[in-house]
Parts: structure tokens; C-alpha cells; sequence
């Protein structure tokens, strides 16, 4: 578990899995779906089918919820691209519009980024993006992350195409952010 003030990241106990159940996909069209890579389809699952794999989300490395102000908000996780060469992304998602445009992002990550960094001997920690998401990449910017790739008109969503963008910090970079805060 890590805390900054009022937020909160940690693993997934059993007592979240109706909560996050109902973030992530008791409806068919969420707002938070618009922000969290809109080109790939989401459907809603009924609480009883979503409960019977619900328990693979419980106390996973991979996957925390995000608590703020003791509610559960959203989500934390990191995949690999490559594990033998330690390329890990990681991912976040707020599921609702309260959330969103205090920080609690930037924080969020920041707190994942230093998890991961302490507890994975990564060379590089990172994200991907859409171009129609700016405050994600603001978020990376504010973090200190480089845009290390930008993938032109490769995501296509309400007939629009929009850049592909990952954000990523090496190590030494994050360690050298660390001793000028």
C-alpha cells in the first residue's frame, strides 16, 4: 500500500469486487470510456457473471485500486510488453467524472511509477495513450516522462483517426526528479 494524503493505491480485496463491478462494468457505455481507449469495444457484464472470475483480481501484483477518501475510485496496473527484457506499461483508469482534472492521476501514477521502480528491477517505466486523450499525456509530462513515440492516425474513434502516443522514464531519470523534489 502507498499513501499520498488522501489517496490511496493498493491491492484489490474481496470486499472491492462489487464496487469495482459497478465502475467498470455494470453500464454499456461509461463516460470514463470516452478517455480510456474509446476504439476498443466495451461491453457490460452482469454483476453474477462478472463475480464468478471476480477473485482473479484479488491481491495481484498487477492490479491495485485506487482508494480516495476511503472509496474506491478506480484501478492501477502495469502489463509486460517484453518481461525478459523488463519492458512493463502501466495503465490507470478513474471511472468517474469527479475524479477527473484534480491530480489525483499525476498521483496516482506517481505513486505506481516509485512502486514499481522499488520493487521490479525495471530499466523503464511508461504508458500508451491516444492523442484525443490530452490530459493523459499532460499527466506523463508532469511526471517527467518524454514522448517516446508518436504512431500517426492509427486509432480511429466516432470517424476521426488520432496518434497513437507513449510516454515513458528511464530509472536515472526518475531518480533524478526524485532528489530535485
Amino acid at each position: 500500500m502507498y499513501q499520498e494524503q488522501e489517496l490511496i493505491i493498493r491491492p484489490i480485496q474481496p470486499e472491492d469486487l462489487p464496487r469495482l463491478w459497478e465502475l467498470a462494468f455494470k453500464d454499456e457505455a461509461p463516460e470514463w470510456k470516452k478517455w480510456d481507449a474509446p476504439y476498443y469495444e466495451h461491453k457490460a457484464i452482469p454483476f453474477e457473471t462478472f463475480m464468478e472470475k471476480a477473485e482473479s483480481y484479488v491481491a495481484r501484483d498487477n492490479i491495485w485500486a485506487i482508494e480516495v477518501a476511503g472509496i474506491v475510485c478506480g484501478t492501477i496496473s502495469y502489463y509486460w510488453e517484453h518481461e525478459p527484457s523488463k519492458w512493463l506499461e502501466m495503465g490507470i483508469v478513474f471511472h468517474e467524472a469527479p475524479s477527473w482534472g484534480k491530480g489525483l492521476g499525476t498521483r496516482a501514477l506517481k505513486l505506481w511509477a516509485e512502486h514499481l521502480f522499488t520493487t521490479i528491477p525495471l530499466v523503464r517505466v511508461g504508458y500508451t495513450t491516444w492523442s484525443g486523450n490530452e490530459r493523459m499525456i499532460r499527466v506523463g509530462e508532469k511526471l517527467g516522462m518524454s514522448m517516446e513515440a508518436r504512431i500517426r492516425k492509427v486509432r480511429l474513434y466516432n470517424g476521426v483517426y488520432y496518434d497513437s502516443i507513449r510516454m515513458g522514464i528511464l530509472r536515472e531519470e526518475w531518480e533524478l526528479l526524485k532528489t530535485k523534489a
